[in-house]
């Protein structure tokens, strides 16, 4: 798509303003019309720590890279100081895109940023993005809903704000008996699973991680509520992962299974022509 069609699909980014945009979970082909034109249009990009590289090569060759990610455990930038980095930016008159992985307002931080641009009266426009926890487990064959499985998906983060295990009610979602997706979780994985247990969900409720949703690294391992510590540690799995706990994860076996034996059909009746 040229560029001239391209913006004239997507609002214009003015200068001082701030862009608050998702980039999705990984592949660059799941980020949207707006997000490719800010990327076209930024004068800088401060970019997350998720964000794929093969993203950050869509941004025109005059576009300014700032890293600003934060990585549990390891030495990161504080938010308020990436905040004022965007308010100065646009306050110079600079086109600001914020480029975070995932969708901003799902456990990224968005909505702080929002706040505090609208504080300092810096305009700004929210582009959404493919949430990992539902574009992750789509390209790993797991489905969020199905009519036969579930009514509900909770979603939910791993872990607090200083990296400690999220101070939920893990008995409480474990009782629901709905499927719950689970980001930033595996520091505190064994710590989670053993509160669903004693909150009384079975060992035996099957659990999947995708780790490096929908990138070439992506890798997905099918285990339990009982033996996901265990499992993901001798498969040397660890951040970004999505954990997804419940039925749902029953249907990638199948789904898999099926398109399988289609596939050897196919290719059986492919040769005896």
């Amino acid at each position: 798509m040229s560029r001239p069609a391209l913006a004239s699909l997507t609002p214009p980014f003015r200068p001082g303003e701030v862009w608050l945009v998702g980039a999705g979970p990984g592949d660059p082909g799941l980020l949207t019309l707006h997000a490719l034109n800010a990327l076209q249009a930024a004068d800088v990009i401060v970019y997350d720590a998720l964000v794929d590289e093969r993203v950050l090569k869509l941004a025109r060759p005059e576009a300014r890279l700032e890293y600003a990610g934060k990585r549990g455990g390891k030495p990161s930038p504080r938010q308020a100081d990436i905040t004022l980095r965007l308010i100065a930016l646009a306050r110079e008159g600079l086109r600001v895109l914020r480029l975070k992985g995932g969708d901003p307002f799902v456990f990224g931080r968005g909505g702080e940023e929002a706040l505090a641009l609208v504080r300092a009266h810096v305009p700004f426009r929210l582009v959404p993005g493919v949430t990992a926890g539902l574009g992750g487990l789509g390209a790993a064959l797991i489905p969020a809903t199905t009519r036969g499985t579930n009514q509900a998906l909770v979603l939910a983060t791993g872990h607090t704000a200083d990296g400690g295990p999220a101070d939920l009610d893990w008995a409480a979602l474990a009782r629901l008996g709905q499927p719950i997706v689970l980001y930033m979780a595996m520091k505190n994985l064994p710590h989670i699973t053993a509160e669903l247990m004693a909150g009384g969900m079975s060992a035996d409720t099957p659990l999947a991680v995708v780790a490096a949703a929908t990138t070439a690294e992506e890798r997905v391992l099918e285990t339990t509520l009982g033996r996901a510590v265990a499992d993901a540690a001798a498969a040397g799995l660890g951040a970004p992962a999505i954990v997804a706990i419940g039925s749902i994860v029953r249907l990638r076996a199948k789904l898999r299974g099926l398109a399988a034996q289609i596939e050897a059909e196919s290719g059986a009746v492919g040769g005896k022509r």
